[in-house]
């Protein structure tokens, strides 16, 4: 595989890894940087938790639209997904279990942490793709081994936004609860293709039910 996204930095905020209680893991969206998404976890009020935020190189995790053929956008989609397992590697083996550990991603980066999950199916502290959807073109097919045993997944999206069509936002929710996820799905008619106070919400709830 090439090393495209590897190597890049990670930045972290919050406190250190081995006084967590929690750890989050941040995807940024193309044409962002992982300085932008780390800004996000100021806006969560729960202590003991490490965050950190890979950058992707160039500045975007894959060339082409989500919904495009898988193949048409590697190698760098598994470069992707093998820069968010090298972070959960890292965080693991210093002392927290996946069911501590959260995923979050905002448009490309959610698409990335959407489909992170998926093919790496355990039970974690939560799932939460803001604006975005599962990856691969219409007609694919999610088939892979493990269970979520019950995650926290959340799916939050503008039904018309441009980037993400609101019947991807309804197959990923479906794909989600067959994997034994506890889904929340919202959607937010004229919100843009954004983050908004009712998702934060949510994450600072889900969070602070980790940290006690």
């Amino acid at each position: 595989m090439q090393s495209i996204h590897q190597g890049q930095p990670v930045l972290t905020a919050g406190v250190p890894l081995e006084k967590a209680k929690a750890a989050m893991i941040m995807m940024h969206g193309r044409g962002a940087d992982a300085r932008s998404i780390l800004s996000l976890s100021h806006e969560f009020t729960a202590a003991d938790v490490a965050y950190f935020a890979p950058q992707a190189n160039g500045g975007q995790w894959y060339p082409y639209r989500f919904m495009e053929p898988i193949q048409q956008n590697q190698p760098y989609l598994d470069s992707a997904l093998r820069a968010v397992h090298d972070v959960m590697t890292h965080i693991t083996t210093h002392g927290l279990n996946a069911d501590t550990i959260m995923l979050i991603g905002f448009s490309q980066g959610a698409c990335l942490t959407l489909e992170y999950a998926v093919r790496h199916a355990q039970r974690y502290g939560g799932v939460f793709g803001l604006s975005g959807g599962l990856i691969g073109e219409p007609g694919t097919q999610w088939e892979y081994p493990g269970t979520l045993d019950r995650t926290p997944v959340f799916l939050g999206c503008d039904p018309q936004d441009f980037h993400i069509p609101e019947a991807r936002i309804h197959e990923s929710a479906a794909v989600f609860e067959r994997y034994g996820a506890h889904v929340t799905k919202r959607l937010y008619p004229n919100m843009g293709h954004t983050i908004n106070q009712d998702e934060i919400a949510f994450v600072n709830e889900v969070v602070s039910a980790l940290t006690g």
